[in-house]
Parts: structure tokens; sequence; C-alpha cells
């Protein structure tokens, strides 16, 4: 079957409405994907109900791109600029998300709001972020709410092991385990305080609940999440065995799965990032000379949420820009870009697993794997990106 890629046919094919949809992407930063991913999610939002739009990027940065949309705090320039990581702002297809979930807002209140979040951790492919925003946020939360005997430690206390910044976001440790601090005496305490502080949020829930809002207080556990991963992945930044990258890699993912769990646990979300993010099959990645291999965070909420977690895989034809042209035969790109229009929604099942990988002459563009088609509930086909 293969239909136009909008929200009636999604969800025809689908048989219902997920709790979590998912729409995955081969490459970052196509402007006709974003434009696509934009229109389909409006559709789903107006027509299905969701309330909650996630994309690939720092978690704690999209607090400020939520509180624009939901209450105009802040302008479009300054939350596209602080609130979205990996320099994704400046895309014109994320700030055409921004710019209508502000307009569908406006004059709407509660759960009529759509959400804007980011599910990434506070990381790039070249460091990590200091946990202090996180440890201060979650240990300030708790000092307002929380029994005063039992705080494991004063906010002095966390700023004295915290210390600089920099040495934390070091690039330096990408490549040097060395230059990491992830394993000082000062990190290894702050990962136990970490632990005692998000026990502490647990332990005392029912107060904690009755004397704040619910964003608060799902914001504090969203600081314990991210506080508690980041120390966490700055651990094994530090580790020198074999593994090392592997875990890094898993670790990403954990975090990315912790927060989609959450913020379904709210309501129906819709999710946009790289396939490799988001597939069920476990993710691959060449890198220090040998294959790494882990599961993505779609995988693992797949395996919590079974049939309430959905997989719209993207395919593309072209990229002419970057060298991707037509693809060759025997491909499966090559049968969808015979298909009329310009998008198509198509039904795996019907797809060729068998068909011939294809091959990609640019890094930034991760074609297709047949061999994961039976995986995918739905395959979204752009001619050219």
């Amino acid at each position: 079957m293969t239909s136009p890629a909008n929200a009636a046919s999604v969800v025809e094919l689908l048989g219902s409405r997920p709790r979590l949809l998912a729409l995955g992407e081969p490459t970052h930063g196509s402007e006709p994907l974003l434009e696509l991913r934009n229109e389909l999610f409006r559709q789903l939002v107006e027509q299905h109900g969701y309330r909650t739009i996630a994309i690939e990027s720092d978690c704690l940065m999209g607090l400020l791109v939520d509180d624009y949309v939901t209450s105009g705090t802040g302008t479009l320039d300054e939350v596209m600029t602080r609130g979205i990581s990996h320099e994704w702002g400046a895309f014109h297809g994320n700030r055409e998300l921004v710019r209508w979930i502000r307009a569908y807002n406006e004059g709407r209140t509660g759960d009529e709001r759509v959400r804007f979040a980011g599910f990434d951790g506070p990381l790039e492919i070249t460091a990590a972020a200091s946990p202090r925003q996180a440890l201060t946020a979650l240990h300030a939360y708790l000092s307002a709410g929380a029994d005063a005997d039992l705080m494991p430690c004063t906010a002095e206390t966390l700023d004295g092991l915290l210390g600089p910044d920099e040495r934390w976001a070091n690039p330096a440790a990408m490549r040097d385990p060395s230059q990491s601090v992830g394993r000082t005496p000062d990190a290894e305490r702050l990962r136990l305080l970490a632990d005692d502080l998000v026990a502490l949020l647990d332990a005392q829930t029912p107060q904690l609940v009755a004397a704040s809002d619910p964003d608060a207080w799902h914001r504090a556990q969203l600081y314990g999440r991210t506080a508690t991963g980041l120390l966490r992945y700055h651990s094994r930044m530090a580790d020198t065995g074999p593994s090392r990258l592997a875990w890094l890699l898993a670790g990403r993912d954990s975090m990315m799965a912790a927060n989609l769990l959450a913020l379904a646990e709210r309501g129906p979300t819709l999710v946009n990032a790289h396939n490799s993010h988001l597939q069920r099959p476990k993710s691959t990645m060449h890198m220090a000379g040998r294959p790494q291999r882990w599961w993505s965070a779609g995988a693992i909420a797949a395996a919590h949420l079974g049939e309430e977690y959905a997989f719209l895989a993207t395919a593309l034809g072209t990229l002419h820009h970057h060298g991707v042209q037509t693809p060759p035969p025997k491909t499966l790109e090559a049968f969808l870009y015979a298909l009329p229009d310009d998008h198509r929604l198509i039904d795996p099942r019907e797809l060729d697993a068998g068909s011939a990988p294809r091959e990609s002459p640019w890094f930034g563009y991760a074609p297709l794997d047949p061999a994961h088609l039976s995986s995918i509930d739905g395959l979204v086909f752009l001619k050219d990106g």
C-alpha cells in the first residue's frame, strides 16, 4: 500500500494512535525533510490529539523553547539560539516548527497546548556538559519542598565539588580518557550525592507533588535523570577499556529513552530524530577502527511500550548537493524513486527485504537497511532531500 504521507494515511496504516509516534530521518538538516515533518506533525496535532513534540536536541535547553511556546517567554530569535542544541536552531524548518507551536497555543490553556521537548542529553559529538545545571536545579527544588534534615548536602558542597564547568566540557576528553574528570574523587562523590538527591525526590513524592505545580515536578525528575546520566557518561569517558565508545553510545541513547518514556507517560508524543536513534534493531556505527553496536532510544522505548510505540522510518531518493544522486538499480530507494509524487507513505511489508543495500557517497546520509523492513511500522519516502 502506498498513499500520501499525511496524518490520515499514517493512522490508517498503524491502525491506532500510539502513545509514542517516532518519525526518523536518514540525515540531519534537510529542509524538505523538515518541511514534511512539520506538515505531518501539524496534522497529527490538529486531527489526532498529540500534545508534545520532541526533537533530537538538548533536554535542558529545550525547556527555554517550551516556556516560549506555552507562555511566550522570550523571543523566537532567542529560543532558536539558546534553546536548540547542535546548532540546529539555524535550520529554517526547526524555526518554523517552533513558530507554529507558539501560534497554535495562542489562546489555549492547560492540556490543549502543545508542549516542546528536547530529548537528547546535554551532549555534543565533541564533549559532554557539566552536570552543574541539572544538579543545582534539582537541589534547589528539593531545598524548597523536601524535609531539610534529609538533604544529603548543601548547595555550597555541590559547587565546590563541581569546580569550573570548563573541566567537564573539555573536548580533549572525548579522545583521551586521561583528560576526563569523570572518575576523579570529586566526580565519584557527586555521583553518590546525585543518587541520594534522586532517591530523596522519589521518597518524598507525596509532599513534593502537593507543594509544587505539575510542571515543576516533572522538571525536577528531568533534572534528576540528566544529572545521574551525565555523571555516568563522564565516568565512561574516563574509561580506558575496549568498550568505552560502545558504553558512550549506549549511555546517550539510554538517556534519550528515559526522556521519551517520561514524555509518553504524560500524554501522546511525537518524536523526530535520526533513524538510528529510533529503530528497533541494534544501531551500528564505525568508530575508532571498529564497528560499534548499541540499542537505540527507540528500541528501549519499544521494549517498554510495546504496541504503544510506532516507528516511521524515512528514506531519500537524492541529496544532490551532497553527491547523493539517483538511486542505483535493485536498491529499495530505486524502487521507491519510481513511484509517483514527491513523497509517499509505504507499508514496509510490501517491500523486498532482499533488495541490494544502497551505499552512500556522503558520510552524513545513512541509506535504509533492507534487513530492517520487518521492524518498521511505516516508511516515508521523499524523492529529493
